[in-house]
């Protein structure tokens, strides 16, 4: 059978309903699964829960969702540069759970694995460690130290963006693209890859595949795709 549909809204057709959780790459502007993001907007569904590494900015990425309110909670490490995030988290319209970018990642890749938690130092002592549970480990010297629980991610869906794609699946990412990427696919029930080109299978060096096709259920050909700049930084003109 293949994985490859005509646009993204077929893609997301029979997994996208109301209050499922979302697992979405990105790393800022980099690597957003952008057409997928828009037809998740256009299909009207809400209460979302999205596990982001960031929320994107005003109106791209994830901040478009917020400003249809389709999003009713945010997990995620950074979350600046999006005005509307912040007034709908200070107005209490939006529920916010921080997570170390590092851990984040960790705990995507956890749920990605079947790991239920694990026990990390990040966090502790700070509101992060409020709520969860506390352990004593001895660290790589033999000296006790205490760790938190943090919980694997097992999301409803996954939302991602790679560079290619083989027609089976496989799936090779752009620089940092990577980052988030990579563990966000794993995490979710069904994952859904959006990419910028999808070469025959056989066609990808086995060695530069950063994710098996065994992880990804459907693909969509986005390009082409603007480079999007958060912020743009010019030099001044020098006088002649």
């Amino acid at each position: 059978m293949t994985k490859i549909y005509s646009d993204a809204a077929s893609a997301l057709a029979g997994v996208l309903r109301n209050d499922i959780m979302i697992a979405a790459g990105g790393f800022g502007l980099c690597g957003l699964p952008e057409r997928l993001l828009d037809a998740i907007r256009d299909s009207g569904v809400t209460g979302l829960t999205f596990a982001s590494n960031n929320a994107g900015i005003d109106n791209e990425g994830i901040g478009k969702l917020l400003r249809t309110r389709q999003v009713k909670k945010m997990i995620s490490s950074y979350v600046g540069e999006n005005k509307e995030f912040e007034r709908q988290y200070l107005s209490g319209e939006l529920e916010v759970e921080f997570c170390p970018q590092g851990t984040l990642a960790e705990r995507m890749r956890a749920g990605g694995a079947g790991i239920p938690g694990f026990y990390t130092r990040t966090g502790v002592g700070t509101e992060v460690a409020k709520g969860k549970e506390h352990k004593d480990f001895p660290d790589r010297d033999g000296v006790m130290q205490t760790y938190i629980l943090e919980h694997g991610i097992f999301a409803d869906l996954a939302i991602v963006k790679a560079w290619k794609a083989d027609e089976t699946g496989n799936l090779v990412f752009r620089k940092t693209a990577r980052n988030f990427n990579l563990p966000a696919a794993t995490c979710g029930k069904v994952c859904v890859a959006e990419v910028e080109e999808i070469v025959p299978a056989g066609a990808l060096d086995p060695d530069q595949i950063h994710l098996a096709g065994v992880f990804v259920n459907r693909l969509v050909l986005g390009a082409p795709y603007d480079k999007k700049i958060e912020f743009r930084t010019v030099r001044e003109r020098e006088t002649a």
